[in-house]
């Protein structure tokens, strides 16, 4: 559920051991009754695959924030001018942006700092509860949610991004003035490192943002976890 537990960076058995740990610190919080285990192995897979479908439903919507960071800083390089920089990611191993890197492991520390992570503790205890072992149902209200979940993550970027565009839209609105006064004057030498200036100088708006943003979310997470796993059962 959380990008930077799933990076390619830790290996597979640390993984395995987090797992088990969190299955053992959860078990003794979760106050449902219990399902009995059926005795047909394709029923029991079948419930195993509910459960691995509940998880990817609540990884999805995390993902939505870190997504819509990531996005913001490839959208905040490519208005600096940062447009043919990109970097290995080494927790995916994808090539993205490094403003967008960055606003992901900013996004990670936020995330943490204001208690994500237990947030998502939480909710994973109450999806036993909404939904219990075997009682997964998959409706068209489900996909509805998801669509109009997704879409929140552009209107999120763009809002984290909001403070560089608009300020790079001044700086080539001022550069465009400039150029039509003194045609003599080479603009573009002059626009490509005093984008990159005003876009860092902006930088600290953007965190600001990030962090609204990030308060936002976290407090929408779990009425959003509820609905979609409401709509799940």
């Amino acid at each position: 559920m959380l990008p930077f537990y799933g990076a390619n960076l830790i290996p597979n058995t640390i993984k395995a051991a987090l797992c088990f740990i969190l299955a053992l610190a959860l078990w003794p919080k979760l106050s449902f009754p219990g399902t009995v285990m059926p005795a047909n192995t394709w029923t029991i897979a079948l419930m195993f695959l509910g459960e691995i479908i509940i998880g990817l439903l609540l990884d999805i919507l995390v993902r939505l924030l870190f997504s819509a960071a990531q996005s913001a800083g490839a959208i905040m390089g490519f208005s600096m001018g940062f447009s043919l920089m990109n970097s290995i990611d080494p927790m995916t191993g994808a090539s993205e942006s490094g403003l967008g890197h960055l606003m992901s492991q900013v996004t990670t520390m936020l995330f943490l700092c204001l208690n994500g992570h237990l947030l998502l503790l939480s909710s994973m205890a109450q999806s036993f509860e909404l939904v219990p072992p075997g009682g997964l149902l998959i409706n068209a209200a489900l996909g509805e949610h998801l669509i109009a979940f997704t879409s929140q993550m552009f209107v999120m970027a763009l809002k984290i991004a909001a403070p560089i565009m608009a300020s790079i839209f001044l700086v080539d609105l001022a550069l465009a003035l400039i150029a039509r006064a003194a045609p003599q004057m080479n603009v573009l030498f002059i626009g490509f490192p005093l984008k990159i200036t005003v876009g860092f100088l902006f930088m600290t708006m953007v965190f600001a943002a990030l962090a609204i943003t990030i308060e936002q979310f976290l407090m929408e997470l779990e009425p959003m976890f509820r609905l979609v796993l409401k709509a799940s059962s």
